[in-house]
């Protein structure tokens, strides 16, 4: 099989594709979305989704349902929102064998059968796959958000990409629910644009400074928890020799937004 690349996602909005004055917002996001399938080499064997929406306190919780459920972590939203299917098979195979790569790299994991797709799984996988025929699974972030941890999680993972998975880590450049509209202009743009910059780096430079992102400008206005950013960690850590290529970019989002996403590998 041919090595797949790995991405950080920007997901957008709840549940955007769904909701017709959403999805007009999110035109250029749809987009890259579907680029990034019409640019792979191969069909995935599966999509393995590290999800800004599922964490938890004791290990990488991997997905190990046949057939997982949906989860609707979002409020506010029209009904019809929350009668969304999204019916791609599980992984179990793999998610066992995920389980022992994380294992052998010295970090906590176990097999979660219970867990099903949240939005920040099943929305851009709508787009990407709408047939749903590729299995999906996920692995949860740990609490604790550590940046050194979760890019260890990456670089365990990264066997994966030999066997036909395809990794995305699903979070949000920028990610701020208490500030949106045009008081996010300038601190997405401003992290935005170092986010830009630090990722093209050399490779031997890049992994300690996107670890020290706190200092990047407007660090914890954009991420004052850092759920929607460390998905881009374990994303980079997969493919962390590799060059990184913008596959997204846009501004004015939610009324003042800039968020890109990012590809890891050719």
């Amino acid at each position: 099989m041919t090595r797949l690349p790995t991405y950080f996602i920007s997901h957008g909005g709840g549940p955007w594709p769904w909701v017709p004055a959403m999805r007009s917002q999110f035109v250029n996001l749809e987009e890259s979305l579907r680029q990034m399938v019409a640019d792979l080499p191969e069909t995935p064997r599966a999509v393995l989704v590290i999800s800004g929406h599922w964490e938890e306190d004791d290990a990488f919780a991997v997905m190990g349902a046949a057939h997982p459920p949906m989860v609707y972590d979002y409020y506010g939203f029209p009904q019809h929102t929350y009668q969304i299917r999204y019916d791609a098979p599980g992984a179990p195979d793999l998610a066992q064998r995920t389980v022992e790569l994380i294992r052998a790299a010295g970090l906590p994991s176990r097999i979660d059968t219970k867990q099903g797709y949240d939005h920040g799984t099943f929305v851009p996988l709508y787009i990407m796959f709408p047939d749903a025929k590729v299995p999906v699974y996920q692995v949860s972030l740990r609490a604790n958000y550590t940046s050194e941890e979760h890019m260890a999680l990456g670089r365990a993972l990264a066997p994966l990409r030999d066997e036909g998975v395809m990794i995305v880590g699903s979070g949000l450049s920028y990610h701020n629910l208490r500030l949106f509209g045009p008081g996010a202009r300038v601190p997405s743009e401003a992290f935005d644009a170092w986010l830009g910059e630090v990722l093209t780096h050399a490779p031997d430079t890049r992994t300690a400074e996107v670890l020290d992102w706190e200092t990047a400008p407007y660090a914890r206005t954009c991420h004052a928890q850092e759920d929607h950013l460390v998905p881009l960690f374990t994303a980079l850590g997969a493919a962390e020799a590799e060059p990184a290529t913008m596959i997204y970019h846009d501004v004015g989002l939610m009324g003042g937004v800039t968020a890109s996403s990012w590809r890891f590998g050719n």
